[in-house]
């Protein structure tokens, strides 16, 4: 994955010479370097015993979400964009993470290919780096099964699998590459530019919403405004379901229309109550209002932090409903980061099945998804991610008030971090940036990004006893 993020890296090469940016050498030197470690280690190690159990899964999967941010924050410093290595680490793992927080309060003057390096590093690292892993190298040694599921918990294993799991990979990574495609070249045809196009969907469709504009969404049209808006829909639809879709399997999409619905019931409701407040509370006509409902509300609900407006400025409520939406987040087996829609529909139901229990305490009144009774074991770990969340939320808020950051922002940073949305509250929200965090507090939105980014239990597991214990 080193050699893949060093190429990555050097392809950033092209917007260099093309635009002239005077990057070249700083991005050669940091693509290189970078590929020349991961072929030195694996030139090394490629006769070391790859047969691993589930905790070195783990371990894998934390480690690579380290490591690779640290050299993602290579271009940054080797151009001199950036020269804190608290502030390039914290770009490059929000980068990775897809989470969108910047530490740039301005990003119109840095050169073109730390853009594309910004934009390409969320790309990169919202479709999951073990599921590259998995997709370009099948044959590991290690149980594949552990390994995706220690990154993608959030992965919808409610129904029985159809397919094998490389090939079910495969098929998510072409509809990955598919969805790119197509809405670079929409944009394109809406009248962009083909490097704008090409920033703007890679942050789109891996609900990552760096920009290439101080402004983000606002600068662009209200059809190139809508058509973002479809990319991130589709981003927060499980892949597997687009796959069906696309491939007209539609005996399959049964499967987990309890999660479609719900997660397009929430959006609705959502974008409804978001175009009514800008229409009648903030004075906004009827376009307008009806725009913004509908990309910004989408943007929040799939955790991509794309703005069409600076929502910093609106009613509170909004702002409010936008930090709930940011938990819920879309379905599993996409790109958003949150809980999940699932995870969040089997709560309801299970408070739903708990009250009815109550009224008829002899009936059997199972939660159901799709149709089919959830197993107790499965409610148990969403009830577990859904506290552990709750925890993790209270501590990273204390910690950023010990370390100088005011209540609001404090709230605001955490959930931004924790659920890959981005913009967080006061400074940090809106068109904001965290440029002005401590060094401790960006330390420690880092570490959010990376819990919320595995989804916490696979981070917080190596840090117990019993994980090392032999």
């Amino acid at each position: 994955m080193l050699m893949v993020e060093g190429t990555l890296i050097l392809s950033c090469l092209i917007p260099a010479i093309h635009f002239a940016d005077g990057t070249v050498l700083p991005i050669t030197l940091s693509g290189l370097f970078t590929f020349c470690v991961g072929l030195l280690l694996l030139v090394r190690y490629r006769r070391a015993n790859r047969s691993a159990d589930k905790r070195t899964s783990y371990l894998l999967v934390v480690t690579m979400w380290v490591v690779l941010p640290i050299f993602g924050a290579l271009p940054f410093l080797a151009t001199g964009v950036l020269h804190s290595f608290s502030d390039a680490l914290f770009e490059s793992i929000s980068g990775i993470t897809s989470t969108g927080a910047t530490v740039f309060s301005a990003v119109e003057w840095l050169p073109s290919s730390i853009l594309l390096w910004r934009s390409m590093a969320q790309w990169f690292g919202g479709f999951g780096i073990v599921l590259l892993v998995l997709a370009l190298v099948p044959s590991m040694g290690i149980n594949k099964y552990s390994l995706y599921t220690a990154e993608a918990s959030g992965a919808d294993n409610t129904g029985k699998q159809t397919t094998t799991m490389s090939s079910s990979i495969q098929q998510t990574l072409g509809i990955y590459l598919l969805l790119t495609t197509a809405f670079v070249l929409a944009l394109w045809k809406s009248g962009m530019h083909v490097w704008d196009a090409v920033n703007i969907t890679f942050t789109s469709i891996s609900s990552g919403g760096f920009s290439i504009y101080n402004n983000s969404l606002e600068r662009l049209t209200h059809g190139q405004q809508y058509i973002t808006a479809l990319a991130m829909l589709l981003s927060g639809i499980n892949f597997a379901m687009l796959y069906n879709f696309f491939t007209l399997r539609w005996d399959r999409l049964h499967k987990k229309l309890d999660q479609l619905t719900f997660y397009l019931i929430i959006y609705l409701v959502a974008a409804t109550f978001v175009t009514l407040a800008l229409r009648f509370k903030m004075g906004y006509d009827w376009s307008n209002s009806l725009r913004c409902g509908i990309v910004q509300t989408i943007s929040v609900l799939t955790t991509t932090g794309a703005l069409a407006a600076d929502t910093q400025q609106w009613w509170v409520p909004i702002t409010f409903l936008f930090v709930v939406l940011s938990l819920c987040g879309g379905m599993a087996g996409a790109t958003t980061g949150g809980l999940k829609a699932m995870r969040v529909l089997i709560l309801v139901r299970n408070v739903r099945k708990i009250l009815r229990d109550k009224l008829h305490p002899h009936a059997v009144n199972p939660v159901r998804l799709n149709h089919k009774p959830v197993s107790p074991d499965i409610i148990t770990n969403v009830m577990v991610i859904f506290l552990v969340y709750a925890i993790v939320i209270f501590i990273g808020i204390m910690l950023l008030m010990l370390s100088g950051i005011n209540a609001t922002e404090s709230i605001g940073a955490v959930i931004a971090c924790i659920t890959s949305y981005g913009p967080g509250l006061g400074l940090s929200g809106g068109f904001g940036c965290y440029a002005d965090f401590t060094v401790p507090a960006k330390l420690i939105c880092s570490f959010l990004m990376i819990l919320g980014r595995l989804e916490c239990l696979t981070v917080l597991i190596i840090f117990t006893p019993a994980f090392w214990r032999k």
